[in-house]
C-alpha cells in the first residue's frame, strides 16, 4: 500500500465519541466528493457518495450509521473494460433520511434548497475538535499525499474555489500555510514542506504515519548531509591537488628557466619540498621544514613562486 494509502486507513479506523465531530467528518465527505438530489416534483431525494477507496466507503458508511442510525446502501461497480479496481456507490435514499442529514449537517437553506456552494457552515466546524474532523473527512474524501521517499507533496482536490479557500482558511487557524493551484476543473489545496506535511497529520490525528514521515525525514536529512560533507570534501580535494598541480608547474618552469638556486633560499627549500612531495598537504609540508612554518607561511611562499614563475612566462 502507498503512504497515502497507509494515511487513509489509519484515518478510516478513527470514529470520534463526540457526535458533532462526526457530524463535521461527514460534512467534509458529502462537501468535496457528495452528490446530493433534492427533487420535490419526483420526490427524488438522494445523498449520493462514489469512490474506489475502500476505507472511505467503510468510514463513511460507519459514521452515518453512528452518527444518524441509518444504513447507508453500499453498490459495488467493476469497469469491464478497464482493470481498476472495484467503484462503490454509497447511497442515502427518501426524504425523510436525506433531509435528517442535511438538516443536521446545515447543508439546506429555510426554503429546503441544497447549499452546493459552501464547504460547511460555521456552526459546524466551530470547535477545534469538529475542524480537525473535518480534515480528516476532507482528506479521505479528496486527498493525496506523495511518496515521501521521492518528494513531499500534500493535496485535497475541492470541486470550486470556494470550497478551495474555505478549506485554507480551516488549515490557517492551525497555524500552517497551505497554497491554492486551478487543475483542470478542480482547484488544490496543497502543501510541498515535509515539516508542513507532519503538522497536517498531526492536526489529523493520524499519529502513526506522522512518526513513519518523521522517521523517513531524518533518514533523508542525514543522506543529505552525508551528500554535502562528501561534496564538500571532494571539492577541497579538488582544489588542493589543482593548487598542488599549479605550484609544481611553476617549480619545474623555474627549474627548466633558471634553476632553483636562482630563488631565495627559503623558496628554494620549499619548492624542492614540494617536488619531492607532491601530494603532501601544507600544513605537513610546513612540518617538514627546519625551522617548522605553519600552513600561511607554506602558501605564503609557494604562491610568492607561482609569481615568479609568472614573471618568467
Amino acid at each position: 500500500m502507498s503512504f497515502s494509502g497507509d494515511v487513509k486507513e489509519e484515518l478510516s479506523r478513527q470514529v470520534a465519541n463526540a457526535r458533532h465531530c462526526n457530524i463535521a467528518e461527514i460534512a467534509a465527505i458529502i462537501s468535496l466528493c457528495g452528490k446530493v438530489t433534492l427533487n420535490y416534483d419526483k420526490n427524488d431525494y438522494k445523498i449520493i457518495i462514489s469512490t474506489e477507496n475502500t476505507t472511505i466507503a467503510r468510514k463513511y458508511f460507519t459514521l452515518v450509521k453512528k452518527t444518524f442510525n441509518i444504513n447507508t446502501e453500499v453498490l459495488i461497480r467493476r469497469n469491464a473494460y478497464l482493470r481498476r479496481n472495484r467503484s462503490y456507490i454509497l447511497k442515502i435514499q427518501g426524504k425523510e433520511k436525506v433531509t435528517k442529514i442535511l438538516t443536521t449537517e446545515k447543508m439546506i437553506d429555510d426554503n429546503g434548497e441544497f447549499l452546493n456552494d459552501n464547504l460547511a457552515n460555521g456552526l459546524i466546524i466551530q470547535k477545534s475538535c469538529c475542524r480537525r474532523a473535518f480534515l480528516r473527512g476532507a482528506f479521505l474524501a479528496a486527498g493525496s499525499i506523495s511518496d515521501p521517499e521521492k518528494f513531499y507533496h500534500f493535496e485535497i482536490v475541492c470541486p470550486t474555489l470556494e470550497k478551495a479557500k474555505g478549506l485554507v482558511n480551516i488549515i490557517t487557524g492551525f497555524g500552517v500555510e497551505a497554497k491554492i493551484v486551478p487543475r483542470k476543473k478542480n482547484h488544490v489545496v496543497y502543501v510541498k514542506e515535509g515539516a508542513v506535511i507532519v503538522e497536517l497529520l498531526n492536526i489529523m490525528e493520524a499519529h502513526i504515519s506522522l512518526m513513519n514521515l518523521e522517521n523517513i525525514r531524518i533518514v533523508k536529512e542525514m543522506r543529505n548531509s552525508v551528500n554535502r560533507k562528501v561534496n564538500c570534501e571532494t571539492a577541497n580535494i579538488n582544489k588542493t591537488v589543482s593548487a598542488a598541480v599549479r605550484q609544481i608547474d611553476a617549480i619545474k618552469f623555474i627549474q627548466a628557466k633558471k634553476g632553483l638556486d636562482s630563488l631565495p633560499a627559503n623558496l628554494e627549500e620549499i619548492a624542492i619540498l614540494r617536488l619531492e612531495n607532491p601530494e603532501v598537504a601544507l600544513k605537513e609540508l610546513g612540518q617538514m621544514l627546519n625551522p617548522p612554518v605553519g600552513k600561511s607561511g607554506v602558501n605564503h611562499r609557494l604562491r610568492k613562486i607561482i609569481e615568479i614563475a609568472d614573471e618568467l612566462r
